[in-house]
């Protein structure tokens, strides 16, 4: 049985070292039609890529401790998409955590050159997740306080704490949490990164926990 969406957020932490097995058939299935629904969504692409062990070779590859790194997610897409790749990247991720399996998103500890990848014109290569078995559940992150990474007009309803708590967990690059979430007097919500590694790809992340917190369509400002 799938986990429920609200408890894979809270479940899901980042996993490098990965099980010797491949990912059974039945899940590699769902994946991919979830990841097809996605890249319709998204405009962009999210690619699958099985038992191939190339990509985690190398010094990089050791200092991020990867183990057993053998299938990932490409992503490739228009430039300038940095949010979105955040954004459904994460939906995936999350999708991924709900059927029983681990991710880790990669931005650097990888060898490029051993992708293979196709480049259509105008398409640039962003960065990968890890994904499979974990050989452990991975341990949750250390955030900062909530005042520290929101701000509220008036007195803050249950709702945007809901969708803190969620904003809170997301996985950031080098868990620097270099956002800030705003509730505005008409009851919009604004978001916004400060510039740091990645930061326009983990505020894409941030925004769909928050979203997923707390339950409501939000038009972000």
């Amino acid at each position: 049985m799938d986990l429920e969406i609200d408890k894979a957020v809270v479940k899901r932490h980042s996993v490098r070292q990965y099980q010797n097995r491949e990912i059974e058939k039945s899940l590699v299935d769902r994946l991919n039609s979830y990841i097809d629904e996605i890249n319709r969504e998204s405009g962009l692409t999210f690619e699958l890529v099985l038992n191939e062990p190339k990509a985690f070779t190398g010094p990089l590859a050791h200092y991020g401790k990867f183990e057993n790194c053998f299938n990932y997610i490409i992503i490739k897409g228009p430039s300038g998409r940095e949010e979105d790749v955040g954004y459904y990247g994460e939906k995936i991720v999350i999708f991924a955590q709900q059927i029983g399996l681990n991710t880790c998103w990669v931005a650097l500890t990888y060898s490029k050159g051993k992708l293979g990848l196709k480049l259509k014109k105008g398409e640039k290569f962003y960065l990968l997740i890890s994904i499979g078995y974990g050989r452990h559940r991975g341990l949750p992150r250390k955030s900062k306080p909530m005042e520290k990474l929101c701000t509220a007009k008036g007195e803050m309803p249950d709702w945007f704490k809901n969708g803190m708590d969620f904003a809170m967990r997301a996985p950031t690059a080098i868990n620097q949490q270099k956002f800030m979430i705003t509730l505005l007097e008409n009851g919009e919500v604004s978001a916004k990164s400060f510039v740091a590694p990645c930061h326009k790809i983990d505020l894409g992340i941030v925004k769909y926990h928050f979203e997923l917190g707390a339950k409501l369509p939000i038009k972000w400002k």
